[in-house]
């Protein structure tokens, strides 16, 4: 049974209501999307099928021929195909952090980090990068189009653990109110540390912020309880069949203005009842909606491989992720419903943080106004006809010539001599025809040279359309002229191809990402242990990684990084001579990390020299020579000085002399001298005279009339 049948025989459907709204829709309502997308889903399958044949050499693309003819047809496109595989994913895989997160505001900075980290962790580890990376090149090369779908996949089980059971008391000493209040801070700055704490104290400390109130912890027991652990919690990248994806054909070539976006998936019921989000189980048919009775379903099971048991048998269901007026309010709500036949098995709010569509959609050559995109195939149909029935008019040519038969003249060797000349031995033959003539040696005849340069055209004109270049021969700079500015100009256009596609690969890579650190800021658990190193390990909680970012893809190609590493290599050398060793190191692990090698970019970054002995002590010396040598100059310095302030005092008294005695001063100061002195000289006749013949006192009374 087909899809349209499906939504024809709505009117015997057994659905009930799966959810509250009040305009919940049903299966004909979305089927009329599913219908709507339909011619253009067919027009586009129809030229994936074109490309693909081509590739292959398969259905249309396989070249009619007549009977004894050659049926060879070279494999142009798969050869150009497998050139562009290594070339567009390895620089994808060749980097060890594909994604790189930048904030969008200051505040978030810290958080871009810690997204960077998991995003990268979940590549390399949960979803195998090089698998995805590589179906995810050669379906863009293939078929001109990636569909991804993103999605998250949990799973948990119950076990029964035996865990602590406590008393909590309040605080009585200082120590422990100490001890809580250093084990609050530790979970609030540092909780890496706070887990490796002893439990009674984290107990305590949860207690504590919980009630407000300050406790102590002591174990009273022990309790079996039942937890739910997670076995799976990650997210999903699935590559979709170009068959199984119907999108709304009026998005005019962006997937962000499109409505509706319908998949066909294979599943059973026994994934149905372990997922838990599907009901209605019991009202499925599950014996008439397998891929083989679905014919529009891509599927790669044939009637062999199909299960007999109810309970593992593949079957079909559609999902239905779009926008639609669940609650008559005139106001389109994101939501997601799934049907098997005609019975509804799903229906709820688009889970998703984003809202949005969770599918991206890669061109490989982009086509205007379109979503889809187109491959090489499209470029090299003809060049490849061209090329294979030249290719078979040789081979016939070759094929259909008696090569190694050797012909005789009639008449010129009778039977006995035939005989002879058969096996090998001595022969006669009629002096009439020369063997010379007689004898004619079947060779394969010359290709023409016309044949080999329509090959050699064909070829050319593939690559020049492609860009990829051959292993021999290839493209040249001659149409540019046969000199090496015209042979870069050739290379660079290759290389800038080659970027374009890659830049459009990144661009969907980015939007993948985006889409995962959505989800995992709802998703992930409360903590995760990621793996930076093989002996670093960093514990990622989810409210660290809340935030708006800006993802960018790292992508670069080998011939991107040996130009980069030989520029460095040329500073190196023409200024190595003359740069601070830390300056040395930066280019030196700049090299490394273009040349592949990350661990030994780390070392010459963290390398210090070991220190000489004999160097530091001449170093030492060196430093005390120079100490002396400016103690010495300083001491120059200060004698200079002093000398110069003694000759300024000297000149400043001489000019206050000449000063004195212009104006009288010092005269005066002489006369005051000399009346003093005359004034002591004659108190010292008076007491002299006054000692022998008077009294005590009456020398100091005259010593006091003196003076007065």
């Amino acid at each position: 049974m087909d899809y349209e049948a499906q939504i024809d025989s709505d009117d015997t459907s057994d659905e009930s209501m799966l959810t509250e709204w009040k305009n919940e829709p049903t299966i004909k309502a979305l089927g009329e999307d599913l219908l709507m997308a339909t011619p253009a889903h067919d027009t586009h399958v129809a030229k994936v099928q074109e490309w693909l044949d081509l590739r292959n050499i398969e259905g249309k693309a396989k070249p009619k021929t007549k009977k004894n003819h050659s049926q060879v047809q070279p494999k142009l496109i798969r050869r150009q195909a497998e050139w562009r595989y290594s070339a567009l994913s390895e620089p994808f895989l060749s980097a060890d952090e594909m994604c790189k997160v930048s904030p969008k505001t200051f505040e978030d900075k810290e958080a871009a980090e810690q997204n960077a980290l998991v995003l990268n962790w979940q590549f390399r580890t949960k979803l195998n990068r090089v698998k995805f990376i590589d179906e995810y090149v050669r379906t863009g090369v293939d078929e001109g189009t990636v569909a991804v779908r993103v999605g998250w996949d949990r799973e948990t089980k119950k076990v029964k653990k035996t865990v602590p059971t406590y008393d909590f008391y309040p605080v009585q000493t200082q120590e422990q109110i100490d001890m809580l209040e250093q084990g609050i801070k530790l979970k609030q700055q540092n909780p890496n540390e706070f887990a490796n704490l002893p439990a009674e104290l984290m107990e305590a400390v949860e207690y504590t912020i919980e009630t407000k109130q300050a406790v102590i912890a002591v174990q009273n027991g022990e309790v079996e309880v039942e937890e739910e652990v997670v076995v799976r919690n990650q997210p999903t990248l699935d590559i979709l069949h170009y068959r199984n994806l119907f999108l709304d054909p009026s998005a005019e070539g962006n997937i962000g203005k499109a409505n509706f976006a319908i998949i066909s998936f294979e599943t059973s019921k026994a994934e149905l009842i372990k997922d838990g989000r599907y009901k209605n189980l019991k009202k499925v048919n599950f014996s008439t909606n397998t891929p083989l009775t679905t014919p529009d379903h891509a599927s790669e099971l044939d009637a062999a491989q199909e299960f007999k048991d109810e309970l593992r048998r593949r079957i079909v269901a559609y999902e239905y992720w779009g926008w639609y007026d669940v609650n008559g309010d005139d106001t389109l709500v994101p939501i997601v419903a799934t049907w098997i036949g005609n019975t509804m098995i799903r229906m709820e709010a688009n889970p998703f943080p984003d809202e949005k569509l969770p599918i991206v959609i890669v061109p490989y050559l982009p086509l205007k106004r379109s979503i889809t995109g187109e491959p090489d195939a499209e470029l090299l149909s003809e060049n490849q006809a061209i090329l294979g029935a030249v290719t078979r008019g040789m081979i016939d040519l070759m094929g259909r010539s008696a090569n190694g038969q050797t012909g005789y003249a009639k008449g010129m060797l009778d039977v006995v001599n035939k005989r002879r000349f058969e096996s090998g031995a001595d022969y006669e033959f009629n002096p009439n025809i020369s063997p010379a003539i007689g004898f004619h040696s079947h060779k394969y005849p010359e290709i023409p040279n016309s044949a080999l340069q329509m090959l050699q055209i064909q070829n050319s004109e593939a690559e020049a359309l492609t860009g990829v270049k051959a292993f021999s021969g290839g493209l040249s700079g001659e149409a540019y002229g046969e000199v090496a500015a015209g042979i870069k100009g050739m290379l660079d256009a290759s290389s800038k191809r080659e970027m374009a596609i890659l830049r459009r690969l990144a661009q969907g890579i980015s939007e993948i990402g985006q889409k995962i650190v959505s989800m995992n800021q709802v998703f992930l658990s409360e903590e995760e242990v990621v793996r930076v190193t093989n002996k670093e390990f960093k514990i990622v909680r989810r409210e660290d990684i809340q935030g708006e970012f800006d993802l960018e893809v790292d992508i670069t190609t080998a011939e991107i990084d040996e130009a980069q590493a030989q520029d460095l290599s040329f500073m190196l050398q023409t200024m190595g001579s003359t740069m601070e060793l830390p300056m040395v190191q930066m280019i030196l692990s700049e090299i490394a990390k273009l040349k592949r090698m990350p661990a030994l970019a780390q070392k010459i970054l963290d390398f210090q020299p070991t220190p000489n002995p004999a160097a530091e002590e001449a170093q030492q010396l060196e430093n005390a020579k120079l100490k002396a040598e400016i103690q010495e100059i300083e001491s120059k310095i200060n004698w200079n000085n002093a000398r110069a302030r003694a000759e300024s005092s000297t000149a400043d008294k001489a000019d206050l002399d000449f000063v004195e005695q212009e104006t009288g001063t010092k005269h005066a100061r002489d006369i005051d001298k000399q009346k003093a002195q005359a004034e002591g000289n004659s108190k010292l006749e008076i007491i002299k005279s006054l000692v022998d013949t008077e009294t005590p006192g009456n020398i100091i009374d005259a010593i006091n009339y003196g003076s007065s």
